[in-house]
């Protein structure tokens, strides 16, 4: 999400809104009425947020939970026990050239390191982008055929929605082409993060594939679902994608009944079935955003009791080695 950066194309608008996303975190401070001291740069993880990201976050608050998100802070140089490069275990999953195979029916491709925000939590800031290059689609279908099991694809990076239509279309092309899969799932965050993505073209490429389409978003806090945002999601929707949210539980950001609440009955206003709440994954550098287990666990409880089952989310976390993601729910001092 960090070394790539995304491949030139011919399409303008969101191209356009993504070349010019912020780099800069002074301006972005400046633009929010904010000191230019509360950043701290990190080398390697630069600052990225798209304008239009920015402009929902409140003027004048610096505990605001979408600029937490993104602005590099000090505590992010700190080294603490149990937190490292690797969290998720990805490396000792390679089945081939960016192919990742951790659970029975399911491969995940990194199909690029480029994304269209950094988010500071991010457990793939480390990841080796050059040293596992996407494969091309032939090598991509062949690795797929050779992996006799796998029924769904699922494309992750970075963000599969900062590829070209030309490059996205050549991978779903190459998953259509695998007699044995059903189901093509992308992991992004571009409709949140950058909802012009989602144009036309984008969801007749994804609606002409032969295969079931589950789009799976990121969103964290129900104030970056704005009426743009809700607008790419409802085109999706129309064009026949299944969509799912994924959250990550953010000490700061929405680490509250009230917010996680907000954040699921927006989410299935706008046609998004609330999936899985994470639990922080502990890459280096993201420790300021941990919520203990126990507190993770009185949280979700606590949603559970106010919302219809079919708006609360999961509570998981992803243990390196793991057949499936482990459940965190309702087992009392339990780590």
């Amino acid at each position: 999400m960090i070394h790539a950066k995304p491949e030139p194309i011919q399409e303008s608008d969101w191209r356009d809104e993504l070349r010019a996303a912020s780099l800069d975190t002074a301006e972005l401070l400046a633009a929010l009425g904010l000191p230019a001291t509360l950043a701290t740069p990190v080398d390697g993880f630069p600052l990225r947020v798209p304008a239009g990201f920015v402009a929902r976050m409140r003027h004048g608050d610096p505990d605001d939970p979408l600029l937490r998100q993104v602005l590099p802070i000090a505590v992010e140089h700190d080294v603490v026990p149990g937190f490292g490069d690797d969290p998720c275990g990805d490396l000792d999953a390679v089945a081939a050239p960016g192919l990742l195979q951790k659970y029975r029916g399911r491969a995940l491709l990194v199909a690029t390191g480029a994304c269209a925000i950094h988010c500071r939590y991010c457990f793939r800031r480390a990841f080796p982008y050059a040293e596992q290059a996407a494969a091309d689609p032939e090598q991509l279908r062949d690795a797929l055929a050779a992996l006799p099991d796998v029924e769904e694809l699922i494309l992750s990076g970075g963000d599969p929605l900062t590829l070209s239509d030309r490059r996205l279309g050549a991978l779903i092309a190459a998953a259509d082409g695998v007699p044995q899969l059903r189901r093509l799932r992308l992991h992004t965050r571009v409709p949140v993060a950058l909802p012009a993505r989602v144009n036309d073209a984008l969801c007749a490429l994804l609606a002409a594939s032969r295969l079931e389409v589950v789009v799976v978003i990121h969103a964290n806090h129900p104030n970056e679902l704005d009426d743009g945002v809700a607008a790419a999601l409802t085109r999706l929707r129309t064009h026949g994608a299944t969509l799912l949210n994924q959250a990550v539980l953010l000490r700061g950001v929405n680490d509250s009944v009230e917010t996680l609440a907000s954040l699921s009955t927006r989410l299935f206003a706008t046609g998004v079935l609330p999936y899985y709440l994470h639990m922080l994954d502990r890459a280096a550098g993201t420790a300021h955003f941990e919520v203990p287990p126990e507190a993770a666990r009185e949280l979700h409880q606590a949603l559970a009791a106010r919302l219809p089952g079919y708006l609360v989310p999961r509570l998981v976390r992803e243990v390196p080695g793991a057949d499936c993601k482990q459940s965190l729910e309702g087992v009392p001092g339990q780590p």
